[in-house]
């Protein structure tokens, strides 16, 4: 029976699949309780593992107040107003602005990958620069950014666009180089012109593949994003992070480490849930 469930042909029913799928979940969440209440035993004022009832609390309070140097709400307010008006919302709102406007600038790196793979003096011309410039450790030129642009928004995003574009270009780059010369040859005979191949042919093949690239840097968009964040912000999800780990608030850190895992899961989900119904042939993980 064990030999038949590792089997390379073995396959799980729908039920098994979906019990073996949340079962690390489970043992996590149960291992983490179990301790939670053991260190509170010893230590009812233990503040390193918050009971579930603790995070409860304090998540409520992140979702249904402001944050301690806003202003407070007016009384009367309607519940949309005091959502809109909290901690959570607007720490989600600062990150998600930076995250989405330095995912959109992350685009013209396809087509700068995409003209890299097909033109030769393109490639000739930008290719070692690139190549060298992705060695560089992102986080390294996080001083020179703030001295240049300043610690408002700008510094953040460039630290992502720096960190990332480099890797979206030389992915877009092999990928382009990897399209059968059969299919261009073909185009031309067709009578396609040079832009023709690239955005008709060689575009429309690859995107799939650059926008599961894209997806795949997620974290490390986000990672970036929360360095700029934590080093010099005034809101953000990192920013609160890094502001409550000072008082040891872990009955909100954990609640907001869990609320960014989830968020990304969210972006991931919708960026392959839009690739399989563009690109239904497209299957990768």
């Amino acid at each position: 029976m064990s030999s038949a469930v590792f089997a390379i042909h073995a396959k799980p029913g729908r039920t098994t699949a979906l019990a073996l799928s949340w079962f690390l979940f489970a043992a996590g969440v149960g291992l983490y309780f179990y301790a939670s209440a053991a260190r509170h035993r010893e230590n009812p004022e233990d503040r390193v593992t918050p009971t579930l009832t603790q995070m409860a609390r304090g998540m409520y309070d992140a979702v249904l107040h402001p944050a301690e140097d806003d202003e407070p709400l007016a009384e009367g307010a309607s519940w949309i107003e005091t959502v809109r008006h909290s901690m959570l919302w607007k720490d989600t709102r600062a990150t998600g602005i930076r995250f989405f406007a330095s995912l959109a600038l992350l685009l013209p790196a396809v087509l700068v990958g995409l003209h890299m793979g097909l033109f030769p003096y393109i490639g000739a011309f930008l290719l070692r620069f690139v190549l060298f410039f992705d060695k560089i450790i992102a986080l390294s030129l996080l001083p020179i950014l703030f001295i240049a642009f300043g610690i408002d928004e700008l510094s953040k995003i460039i630290l992502i666009v720096i960190g990332v574009t480099p890797t979206i270009i030389l992915d877009t780059f092999n990928i382009s180089r990897a399209v059968p010369g059969e299919q261009v040859v073909k185009a031309f005979t067709l009578g396609a012109s040079d832009f023709d191949v690239a955005y008709r042919v060689v575009l429309k093949q690859i995107w799939p593949r650059v926008l599961n690239s894209i997806r795949l840097n997620l974290k490390a968009i986000m990672l970036f994003l929360f360095a700029g964040e934590m080093i010099a912000s005034t809101d953000g999800l990192a920013y609160r992070i890094a502001l409550l780990r000072r008082h040891m608030g872990m009955d909100v850190i954990i609640p907001y480490v869990l609320w960014v895992a989830l968020l990304l899961f969210l972006v991931d989900f919708g960026m392959r849930w839009m690739n399989r119904k563009l690109h239904p042939w497209f299957h990768e993980a």
